[in-house]
């Protein structure tokens, strides 16, 4: 082994080249599963890649809708709220007792021989 020449001849025999064949597909086989696999796993990453980027985006728009549907919850019961408010103020609108009263009060207006004193709202120096 001290010597780098080689010193075992090699036999041209058909095993030989029959061997050599067998080997040379061997490696063919074993370079198109790599190539198949590299394929696949770029496939693979791609289609991962793009379902992973479509999910984040899909929870965002769903945290924003979220978000919105919430505010406008909100609106919608103070709306409601309002809405019960207007209608009670219809209702009392229509009684004329209310009307009176508010015409008495806001504008000044008197029954029959009734006189108004408007006094200030201020409190006195005193």
């Amino acid at each position: 082994m001290a010597s780098d020449k080689q010193t075992v001849t090699r036999l041209d025999s058909n095993y030989m080249q029959q061997y050599d064949a067998y080997i040379e597909r061997q490696r063919r086989k074993k370079k198109r599963l790599i190539r198949r696999l590299v394929l696949f796993s770029l496939i693979a990453v791609i289609a991962i890649g793009t379902m992973a980027t479509y999910h984040f985006k899909q929870r965002v728009l769903h945290a924003e809708k979220t978000e919105e549907y919430q505010a406008l919850q909100k609106e919608l019961t103070s709306l409601e709220k309002q809405e019960a408010n207007l209608q009670e103020e219809v209702e009392l609108l229509n009684d004329e007792d209310y009307v009176l009263q508010i015409a008495r009060t806001n504008y000044f207006f008197s029954k029959e021989g009734e006189l108004i004193f408007k006094l200030p709202d201020e409190k006195p120096s005193y």
